[in-house]
């Protein structure tokens, strides 16, 4: 029996699980919810082109919710066999006899249920041998030592191959799986010379391992990067445009997650409070959501509560169109909940048409900002700070690299200062935008 083979059976058995736990749970619950997930995988670390480490990986755990009337009671355990199940059910249940009622808890509305959902071609395992992972881990460590020879040193690559089941029941009648699979090559490289050390990385991350890039591109791509740090200036305090490369950007739309989660909201700890239908970005703003990309890195056929996904405007002609709530934030708030429990769903940036190096062009003067260090965001007032690294523009193009300074403002004024979107999109994570130019942030420097 091959993996998908087994695969199809542990999620027949799986989704049984679920169907005993939650007919367990109904016998003194009004209300249950049940989640199950298993992984499987390995993880091969090597240094200086040896096998430091290797992990294997299969875990799987059971997590479920009992509502007797409106308390709540919620236990998991990592045994799925008969009697566990049956005292995590109890458990649940007397954990339940204990809580505070709650008038917003329970589980979502029904009607919102995926009783039908897309197959979203997330699935592709890889078995490897540990030796046969270590070797793709190597070959990015060599071409990347290979590069140049000022990289002196590796400081680690990897390889990861894992593959998950999720299966999700309630007591509406859902029950729902789907498995996913996600690999990854790393690689990390020092470069020396007379002045000092730098540090950088890169990666490549897909569903399916043939959309990798080959260990020699991640390899390489390390190299030039640590390459380009060597010998950082430091800039006097200033206040300058500034790009933020896209890799890096993506930190900048998850600032706007935290801003718009319903918890935050409902909390009134949000620098966005009260703000759908009103004007945060530029007129030619766009950000938008689709759950249902085949392969895609954050494509998801239901969320965390068993409600479908679905397509989503979340900036629209800059004014924000929605907040990001949980069946639970959705009650608090008094809206429609948006299908949003364990994250968002492959946001899509819309850009302005620039290549990089027409964004560096536009930018003239100012900074690219490509490290960002630190945690100085704080989500209720929007006020920024952070420790950044990168290069000095002057003309358009790249003059020396910089270090050891912060740029800093607030969320609210850098996402209405934003003057362009560039067309060389991030694809490696679940927000995926192009290089990002804001009119003028202060740099702390000497």
């Amino acid at each position: 029996m091959d993996v998908k083979q087994q695969v199809v059976q542990q999620r027949i058995d799986l989704e049984t699980v679920v169907s005993d736990a939650l007919a367990l749970a109904e016998r003194k619950a009004n209300a249950a919810e049940v989640a199950v997930t298993k992984t499987t995988g390995i993880s091969v670390a090597t240094r200086m082109c040896k096998m430091e480490s290797v992990e294997f990986n299969s875990d799987g755990s059971l997590g479920i919710t009992v509502y007797r009337g409106q308390r709540k009671g919620s236990a998991s355990t990592s045994d799925l066999s008969e009697k566990a199940i049956a005292q995590t059910v109890a458990a649940a249940l007397d954990i339940a006899n204990y809580t505070s009622e709650d008038f917003f808890a329970g589980p979502a509305p029904a009607e919102l249920m995926a009783y039908d959902y897309p197959d979203l071609d997330l699935f592709y395992p890889n078995e490897l041998e540990p030796d046969q992972a270590a070797e793709i881990a190597i070959a990015a460590e060599r071409a990347a030592l290979n590069f140049d020879k000022r990289i002196k040193v590796s400081d680690g690559a990897s390889y990861d191959s894992h593959y998950g089941i999720r299966v999700y029941g309630n007591s509406h009648g859902m029950l729902g799986s789907y498995a996913s699979s996600r690999h990854s090559i790393s690689c990390s490289v020092i470069a020396e010379d007379n002045k000092g050390m730098e540090r950088d990385y890169s990666y490549s991350v897909s569903r399916d391992k043939v959309d990798l890039w080959t260990p020699e591109q991640v390899g390489i791509a390390a190299a030039k990067r640590t390459i380009d740090r060597i010998e950082p200036c430091r800039l006097s305090t200033r206040k300058v445009p500034v790009i933020f490369a896209a890799d890096v950007a993506t930190g900048l739309l998850d600032h706007l997650v935290m801003g718009i989660s319903g918890s935050n909201i409902y909390r009134k700890s949000s620098f966005l409070l009260d703000k759908v239908g009103h004007q945060i970005f530029p007129e030619w703003f766009e950000v938008y959501e689709r759950p249902h990309i085949l392969k895609g890195m954050a494509s998801a056929p239901f969320d965390g509560e068993g409600m479908f996904t679905r397509d989503l405007n979340i900036i629209k002609s800059g004014k924000l169109q929605t907040y990001l709530a949980t069946n639970y934030a959705a009650r608090k708030l008094g809206i429609q909940p948006t299908g949003h429990a364990g994250g968002v769903h492959n946001w899509f940036v819309g850009n302005t048409g620039q290549t990089f190096d027409q964004m560096l062009r536009e930018l003239c003067t100012g900074l690219l900002v490509t490290e960002l260090m630190g945690q100085g965001v704080n989500i209720v007032t929007g006020d920024y700070s952070r420790g950044v690294a990168g290069f000095w523009i002057e003309n358009g193009e790249i003059q020396y690299p910089v270090s050891g300074i912060t740029v800093a403002g607030n969320l609210s004024d850098m996402f209405r200062q934003i003057v362009a979107v560039g067309s060389d999109t991030e694809f490696r994570t679940q927000i995926q935008t192009g290089s990002i130019l804001i009119e003028s942030m202060k740099i702390g420097g000497e």
